[in-house]
């Protein structure tokens, strides 16, 4: 017991706290129900610069799920400035757009989603993502640990 200090034990007392009063750590607004049913204000989400390898690209994500949340399924959403960027995806993956347009670039052609389109892109798929102008979607993917594929 002597190896327990006192901030430690203040961090494990907030987490308890704030999982028991279904607060979020995130910096968005998200209502976890008992259940397990989770409602996410997409408008809150602080998205964050995503590295594409290129420091010129403009593009920003946040996941909104954690692990915890969903072991399955994770979700997030992805926003997109003038940019185009080489991906090989690990994962399956549904993107919802929500302003703009989202072009996928695979094999030389173009599959082209504007606001309310969903594209379907399985696993394994050597793709650009790419937005001439801007694009802001919802990304689903599986399995949920995308970023460690």
């Amino acid at each position: 017991m002597q190896n327990i200090d006192a901030k430690m034990i203040e961090e494990i007392v907030r987490k308890i706290i704030m999982e028991k009063i279904n607060i979020s750590q995130d910096k968005f607004e998200k209502h976890i129900d008992p259940s397990g049913v989770i409602a996410v204000k997409t408008s809150t989400v602080k998205l964050e610069k995503f590295d594409t390898g290129k420091a010129e690209d403009k593009v920003f994500l946040k996941d909104v799920l954690t692990l915890k949340e969903s072991p399955r399924l994770g979700c997030g959403v992805m926003e997109m400035k003038a940019s185009t960027f080489d991906w090989t995806l690990k994962y399956d993956e549904v993107d919802v757009i929500l302003e703009g347009t989202l072009e996928i670039v695979i094999d030389g052609r173009r599959v082209v989603g504007n606001k309310g389109d969903i594209i379907f892109i399985p696993k394994d798929s050597s793709i650009q993502f790419s937005a001439s102008e801007y694009a802001k979607f919802i990304y689903i993917v599986f399995p949920a640990n995308w970023s460690e594929q």
